[in-house]
């Protein structure tokens, strides 16, 4: 007998220290009999999880494969599960080490190692040798049984390919992860934001999440909604949104409108996900509330995103394109707002210029209402999903979808990318080895300044002010396009008394005379933002119940760089001796005939004096002080008779209505400020506010 172990331990040493394929054979271990009981107890669980039906639970299974495999690490089949399970976590590039390892132990380890090879490999950027081993692979199938295998590895050396390219071409960008304030430990993803950026929302699955709530699939905390808001340029330490948006199941964020005033969420109820909406008064948001049917179809609507105007919802759905049967791969939609029955209708899904038979994911539509931003697997992805942009024209059709390229996206799924207004910071959710938690958040800078050298992760966490990391710094190769709108926001309140004031704004297109978007300021906070795509000449009306209507006038030329204005604008109570300048009524130069765009303002004063009936008013007609005085007089006194005649049609009583023809006597800005002005654009400015009509209310 002793003559036999010694036998069995000398062919044994030498299989275990040439790296050959060892099996779990209790019989090359009797010198560990305790090590292998639990080694194979490890084995056994591991195999439980991988082998889970419906769903294997692939991140419950490594712990105990690797336990298993620290007893034995030559074992081809562990190696190769071990891989497995690495490929369909957040953890994927840890899944090549181990498909080598197996193959190296055993080539036969399984039918579709080269195709794992290249998978791990693509993941690694290591472009050449993945395609060498997708090849092997795809010389292995039959043409006429594993058409479906072919089409897809054929597919994922295309990839590859795409990748090459990409890679040799990258964006000048700086990548910073979020930092403490706003990662953690725990997976965040999904970020949304308003238009200016000022306030952040995101899923994670923390501790803290309402209710408490284990994943039994995913082993994680329930999804919760949390949020942040930006002070002095840094984003606070992120807050749980709480109830009522927040339950006990799975909440997670869809889509914030660019005012911040409404939010769509994808609720888990009973196993059935929709998408719902809340509404936000002051700090409060209201219990969401499920879309329409149109919208929440029996199939899976994981995405969406309000168009600008509020007047379209761009979302994703499985839905067959016949409307029953099985789901496809998911595709981007277009929905209509009904004014009068509120709903959301008219779906429609997008041309084959954005959809492709692959999924498309993660959609964003930007401020300026035309650029769409959404993931895919299809078009040139350099794998899994990437970041994709189109540009919607003027006759309705979109532009051939440009990946925003690398190092944005990666092999792997590359989703839930945002940006901010200014068209230069963007957003989006990554896992990256440097990354403070499972996934993270990640700021994007096209086209950065210069700046100081990274942080690393112990620094941030040290320093616990949100300081971004910043990961790396690509040569500048192709660029990126600027952001052509405006956004306009500030705080409706009442004139005297500085209270906020809930009041329906409306966007005019005054070349097309059309009102083209409708909001409400915020009931409690009176505050508003409206984003102002470039190209257009815009009116702006405000009304508050019981107030004199306010508007203003924004040209925005179409190569204008991204601007910010404030406006704080302060409605006045319909009162005797209140005056309201009309900044929507437009005459030709040195003419007194009312030009077209005139007519939605002059629609607001008629229905303005249609509601209070007993108020008299006078039309002043004023000019700048360039020119003679008789003149200025003449002509002030025309345009300001052509509004009364214009309210007369409309069919107010002459006797309510008085005009006069100021002239240059009652200028806003006097000559000797506007001589005080050092650039001519200003001065001219100052010359325009001067130009203009308005109304007193000299009885009620």
């Amino acid at each position: 007998m002793k003559t036999l172990y010694s036998c069995i331990l000398f062919f044994v040493a030498p299989i275990i220290a040439f790296g050959q394929h060892v099996e779990f054979d209790k019989n090359l271990f009797k010198d560990r009999k305790d090590e292998f009981k639990e080694a194979s107890k490890n084995l056994s669980e591991g195999d439980k999880m991988y082998t889970n039906v419906p769903f294997p639970f692939y991140a419950k299974a490594i712990p105990f494969y690797e336990a298993a495999n620290k007893f034995n690490p030559n074992n081809a089949d562990l190696n190769y599960k071990i891989g497995i399970c690495h490929i369909n976590t957040n953890m994927k590039f840890k899944a090549l080490e181990y498909f080598e390892k197996a193959y190296k132990l055993k080539p036969t380890v399984s039918p579709d190692i080269q195709f794992y090879i290249g998978r791990g490999s693509q993941l690694a950027q290591q472009w050449d040798k993945a395609i060498k081993a997708y090849e092997l692979y795809k010389n292995t199938l039959n043409t006429k049984t594993d058409m479906p295998q072919i089409m897809d590895v054929s597919k994922r050396i295309e990839e590859c390919r795409n990748a090459k390219k990409l890679v040799a071409k990258p964006v000048r960008v700086w990548i910073d992860n979020m930092g403490p304030n706003v990662n953690s430990e725990y997976p965040e993803y999904g970020m949304i934001m308003n238009a200016d950026g000022s306030e952040i929302y995101f899923t994670s699955r923390r501790p803290s999440t309402t209710g408490g709530g284990i994943d039994e699939f995913s082993g994680g905390y329930f999804e919760d909604i949390y949020m942040s808001v930006k002070e002095n340029k840094v984003y606070q330490p992120a807050k749980n949104v709480g109830p009522p948006i927040n339950t006990k199941g799975h909440d997670a964020t869809v889509a914030l409108s660019p005012d911040g005033s409404k939010m769509l969420v994808y609720i888990d109820d009973k196993g059935d996900g929709n998408i719902y909406e809340s509404v936000r008064k002051g700090s409060e948001w209201s219990k969401p509330k499920k879309l329409s049917n149109d919208i929440c179809s029996p199939y899976h609507e994981p995405s969406a995103w309000y168009s600008p105007d509020m007047r379209k919802l761009y979302f994703v759905s499985d839905r067959p394109l016949s409307g029953k049967g099985e789901p496809k791969d998911k595709d981007i939609y277009v929905a209509s707002w009904d004014s009068k029955k509120e709903i959301w209708t008219n779906v429609t899904r997008l041309p084959e210029t954005v959809n492709t038979p692959y999924d498309e994911d993660g959609i964003f539509l930007h401020p300026d209402g035309k650029t769409l931003y959404f993931s895919s697997k299809g078009h040139n992805t350099m794998g899994g999903y990437d970041i994709f942009y189109t540009v919607l024209q003027e006759d309705g059709s979109w532009l051939t979808p440009i990946n925003v390229g690398y190092p944005i996206n990666t092999p792997d799924d590359d989703i839930f990318f945002v940006v901010a207004a200014n068209g230069k910071d963007a957003y989006m959710t990554s896992f990256r080895e440097d990354g403070l938690g499972e996934k993270d958040l990640y700021k994007i800078t096209f086209l950065g300044e210069e700046k100081q050298p990274m942080l690393n992760t112990e620094e941030i966490l040290l320093a616990g002010k949100g300081i971004p990391m910043r990961e790396k710094v690509i040569e500048p190769k192709i660029e990126i396009k600027k952001s052509s709108l405006s956004l306009l926001k500030g705080v409706i309140r009442d004139e005297k008394t500085k209270q906020p004031v809930m009041a329906a704004i409306e966007v005019i297109d005054n070349d097309k005379n059309a009102v083209i978007a409708e909001f409400n300021s915020d009931p409690v906070t009176g505050k508003y933002m409206v984003s102002l795509p470039a190209g257009k000449n815009y009116g702006i009306a405000v009304k508050g119940e019981g107030y004199l209507f306010h508007s203003e006038n924004f040209d925005i030329p179409k190569e204008s760089d991204y601007q910010e204005y404030e406006k704080n604008v302060d409605l006045k109570k319909v009162e005797v001796g209140q005056v309201i300048v009309l900044r929507n009524i437009f005459f030709d130069l040195n003419k007194y005939s009312l030009r077209p765009e005139s007519q939605n303002e002059l629609d607001r004063l008629t229905k303005l004096l249609n509601d209070n009936p007993t108020i008299r008013i006078q039309m002043g007609g004023h000019t700048d002080s360039r020119g003679s005085a008789a003149y200025n007089k003449e002509l002030s006194h025309n345009r300001a008779k052509a509004v009364v005649d214009y309210l007369v049609e409309k069919g107010i009583k002459a006797s309510r209505l008085e005009y006069q023809g100021y002239g240059k006597e009652q200028p806003i800005i006097t000559d000797e400020e506007i001589a005080k002005l050092r650039l001519p654009q200003d001065k001219e400015d100052a010359h325009q506010s001067n130009r203009r009509t308005e109304f007193k209310i000299i009885s009620k």
